[in-house]
């Protein structure tokens, strides 16, 4: 098993995750940590593998989330530093984040909320989804209320983006994501 090939990585989640929404998640989360690896200049297959795998746990385990992410990686061969990589998308995580895991809380939420801005338009499409009605359903608590609006804020500050330019990137990759053929086994819309 190559661990940072993207076919290998899906086959491993397949063994730990059978919910179609959480599938979804997780790959609309590796879709944009590998298109913020290339903006960033870094290893666009290990900030997708991190993004793909990063619920591995949360399937089986929703209430000790991310506590057993090292026991399901470890045992497929990932080195403790990609494993506390994973680790550090918990809100709790005490320590000094890196770019990497700054990006990965950064696009925990905001790729789903994204996508929930876009299926309530009358299209259903990100193609017309513009940044602006994203800004404004981030201000209605009522629409996907259980989406942290501070951890989407702060995501962009840690990177040291406006939430903006944030929004408009997240929808730009997925938007490019929808046309890639390694996409279609989960649908994003």
């Amino acid at each position: 098993m190559n661990l940072f090939d993207r076919e290998d990585a899906w086959e491993l989640l397949k063994q730990h995750v059978s919910q179609p929404h959480l599938l979804r998640h997780c790959v609309s989360v590796e879709i944009c940590m590998r298109a913020y690896a290339e903006k960033f200049g870094e290893d666009s297959e290990y900030w997708g593998t991190l993004g793909l795998l990063h619920d591995i746990d949360f399937d089986k385990h929703p209430d000790d989330h991310p506590n057993h992410a090292d026991e399901y990686l470890s045992a497929a061969g990932y080195e403790a530093s990609f494993i506390k990589d994973v680790e550090s998308h918990c809100r709790a995580y005490e320590g000094e984040r890196t770019l990497v895991q700054k990006t990965l809380l950064a696009v925990d939420e905001m790729p789903g909320f994204v996508l929930a801005c876009a299926l309530v338009r009358p299209d259903k499409s990100l193609n017309t989804l513009e940044v602006k009605s994203v800004t404004k359903k981030m201000k209605d608590k009522a629409f996907a209320k259980a989406v942290n609006r501070e951890t989407l804020k702060w995501g962009a500050e840690a990177l040291e983006l406006p939430i903006e330019e944030h929004i408009a990137f997240i929808i730009a990759a997925l938007r490019d994501a929808t046309k890639k053929p390694e996409y279609q086994e989960v649908p994003l819309l």
